[in-house]
């Protein structure tokens, strides 16, 4: 048996859970853990759909922190835009349309609507384009409505605006609260849509790779429970800690689970169908295959758990969630695999195969079958092979030269919705920042030093006061530079370091533009310190489980390769045939974690069954060949149906989430196809026993052998002691 000591005992002690009697134990506990996940769980903590992912230290978010002591704190406005198909806007329909709406949002309108000493937000008249064709009307609401209030005031301000409009004029609503109001739009019925597509891509994967009418069928529940449970887990801990159970974290929590644990499923039918030819008994036969499987699936698991959990050191909140929520989704993932799988699959004994029912005696298709002739192919010239699968990696990371990272938020929708047409209109009629100033907060005895200083700035148009009280004073700065851009980063820069000077002021600059700009360098902190970190705990979990310092380096080499070709031919794909944005900014760090950490996962399929067939005395090029030609068909099965798993998180329109499961599922195909099929069989070939290094399998085994058989000797030629 290969693998550390550690996940070899683990696998014994599963193995006791599959007897005749305590099968039927494991099953109704599970059912009745299950039953109670879903009676008792309740709902998740709410969470705001237009929460930054920054953190406290970052100087947006300490604007924001500071803007709700002022007395203006209560007050977020809507934007309505009115544009008028030709000529000038009707401005008396214009004041109509605006009174109707202050009346249609009255219960969520703020007490008052003061602005710290400026006129009320009411009263502000529309502003008017320079060719007078749009209009700018604010319509205040309150900061902290709830998810769900602020949505039905927004469907309320958009009827109230297109009420009674003249022909030829049109009224669209953006702002805040309408991004917030969209956004949770784009995940209303997310989750049931994103269970059945995964559901039903799982369902016919397995149907295909089985080709048996009810064998899918044991999996799929075994999993599709676990999924669920790990939803209520989620709900549950999102009450207990700051972890944020929205829409994107349940979504990608959900795709994990689904994926992983089908995975480490296929894994376990196929070693229990390759047992089941060898022995008699089916409980037997589970247990040498969990003693064989639990050790790789326990390190594949540890290794994604591990991974996850390390982005509870990141910056990002969002990533934090994802991470601790993810970590516990594998486990879930892992619980059911390993424990509630193995159980139901015995209930129902060799006939749950059928048509294809595995024999005592018959011999196993695939010891020479196509990835057998693959293995020695790839064997037979590896140095060729090689060079060709790394000019394959090559080509793809070319793709990547000219990646561009950070997504502006009318970027973020795969569909525009109304809040980001509105914003079009905006930049298309008013100076670019008009919609989205920059916030700057400074001491109040300060204002006119702090304003003159920013007015001193290449690219502010205009800063005005915003609202303040006796300590504090909010300014508002307008930008010629369009939101999200380099340009108007610099511009945001510029504006801090101008500010920053002012004696005594304290002054600090947030806003929109400033979130984008903190969140982009709290992205690159994160990426420096994580992707050392998950690389790190990969080789401890590879030390751990082969015992070789080479083949743990080899394998990390491939997922790094792995990782930087996707990037690259996914890039290639955004710009020239997807027509995508730039990268949001948390994406490359989550690809890399999912490539690595759920890309080594076939390779240690591969290996793990190696280091077996080393140990029973095999040279490495034909363990490798021999794991390649029984591990082929059902790690490529599990890698083709991780990949569509991941492509289904399509189904919710944020480009985020569409280019994660794009890059992912790419680089789990190429993974699978082509590094773990040709380039690490070749790889080990060229190396031979020195891939091992410094463990020998072989020697070990045979050190194991000799010792056992003078043990019987020497039992034997012990004399009888009498009493």
């Amino acid at each position: 048996m290969s693998g550390g000591h550690g996940f070899s005992g683990a696998g014994r002690v599963l193995g006791r859970l599959v007897g005749p009697r305590v099968k039927w134990l494991v099953v109704v506990a599970a059912v009745l853990v299950s039953a109670a996940a879903f009676a008792f769980a309740g709902q998740p903590k709410a969470v705001s759909t237009t929460a930054a992912s920054l953190p406290d230290s970052a100087e947006a978010a300490q604007v924001a922190a500071l803007r709700e002591q002022l007395p203006s704190s209560g007050v977020t406005p809507a934007i309505v835009v009115y544009k008028a198909a030709s000529g000038e806007v009707d401005t008396q329909a214009v004041e109509a349309s605006r009174a109707r709406a202050v009346a249609a949002v009255q219960k969520w309108a703020p007490t008052s609507a003061g602005a710290g000493g400026g006129a009320p937000a009411t009263t502000i008249p529309p502003q008017l384009s320079k060719d007078k064709g749009t209009a700018l009307v604010l319509v205040p609401l309150k900061a902290d409505l709830p998810d769900g209030d602020n949505s039905e005031a927004v469907k309320a301000l958009r009827a109230a605006v297109r009420e009674g409009l003249p022909q030829g004029l049109t009224a669209t609503v953006t702002g805040g609260p309408a991004f917030g109001a969209d956004i949770g739009a784009v995940f209303d019925g997310a989750d049931i849509r994103l269970l059945g597509a995964t559901a039903g891509v799982v369902a016919l994967l397995l149907l295909v790779t089985y080709r048996s009418p009810w064998l899918w069928l044991v999996p799929l529940t075994v999993v599709g429970t676990g999924d669920q449970v790990a939803s209520k887990a989620l709900t549950v801990l999102s009450r207990i800690s700051e972890v944020r159970a929205d829409g994107a974290v349940t979504g990608i929590t959900s795709v994990l689970v689904f994926g992983a644990g089908t995975n480490y499923a296929l894994l376990l039918i196929a070693r229990y169908r390759e047992e089941l030819r060898r022995t008699e008994d089916r409980h037997d036969a589970m247990r040498a295959a969990l003693g064989s499987a639990a050790p790789a699936i326990l390190a594949s698991g540890g290794t994604v758990i591990l991974a996850l959990l390390s982005l509870g050191l990141a910056e990002d909140p969002f990533a934090q969630s994802l991470g601790y929520a993810g970590a516990m989704g594998i486990a879930v993932a892992l619980l059911y695999a390993l424990l509630v799988l193995p159980a139901a699959m015995v209930l129902f004994g060799r006939r749950l195969f059928w048509p294809f029912v595995p024999r005592v005696g018959t011999l196993d298709p695939s010891h020479a079958g196509v990835w057998r002739r693959l293995g020695d192919a790839v064997t037979g010239r590896p140095v060729v092979v090689g060079l060709a699968a790394v000019a394959v990696l090559v080509t793809l990371a070319l793709g990547g030269l000219s990646l561009s990272v950070g997504q502006s938020p009318n970027e973020q929708f795969l569909e525009k919705p109304e809040a980001v047409v509105g914003q079009e209109q905006l930049a298309a009629a008013f100076p670019a920042g008009t919609s989205e100033p920059a916030t700057i907060i400074a001491r109040a005895s300060t204002a006119d030093a702090v304003t003159k200083a920013a007015q001193g700035v290449a690219g502010v148009q205009e800063v005005r006061k915003a609202g303040g009280g006796d300590q504090l004073v909010e300014l508002s700065a307008v930008l010629d530079a369009s939101p999200g851009t380099t340009k108007a980063f610099d511009q945001v820069r510029a504006l801090r370091t101008a500010v920053h000077a002012v004696p005594g002021a304290d002054a600090l600059v947030g806003g929109t533009d400033a979130e984008a700009l903190d969140a982009r360098t709290t992205a690159d902190r994160d990426r420096w310190l994580l992707f050392p970190l998950i690389l790190g705990i990969v080789v401890v979990v590879l030390l751990l489980l082969l015992r070789s310092v080479v083949a743990a380096l080899v394998l990390v080499a491939t997922v790094i390769a792995t990782y930087v070709a996707s990037m690259g031919a996914s890039w290639f794909a955004f710009q020239h045939l997807l027509d995508y944005p730039p990268l949001a900014v948390s994406t490359p760090l989550l690809a890399f974690l999912f490539l690595v950490a759920l890309g080594v996962d076939y390779n240690i399929f591969l290996t793990t069954r190696a280091r077996e067939e080393a140990a029973g005395g095999s040279h490495a090029r034909e363990s490798i060949v021999m794991a390649l030609a029984v591990t082929g068909g059902v790690i490529t099965s599990a890698g083709i149906l991780l990949a569509a798993v991941f492509a289904v998180l399509g189904v919710l329109p944020l480009v985020q989430l569409a280019q994660i499961g794009v890059i992912v599922g790419f680089g789990v195909l190429l993974d699978t196809l082509l590094v773990r099929s040709v380039l690490v069989p070749a790889v080990v070939s060229l190396l031979g026993e020195r891939f091992w290094w410094p463990s020998h399998p072989a020697d070990r085994a045979a050190g194991q052998a000799a010792g056992r058989s003078a043990d019987r000797a020497g039992s034997a030629a012990e004399p009888e002691v009498s009493h």
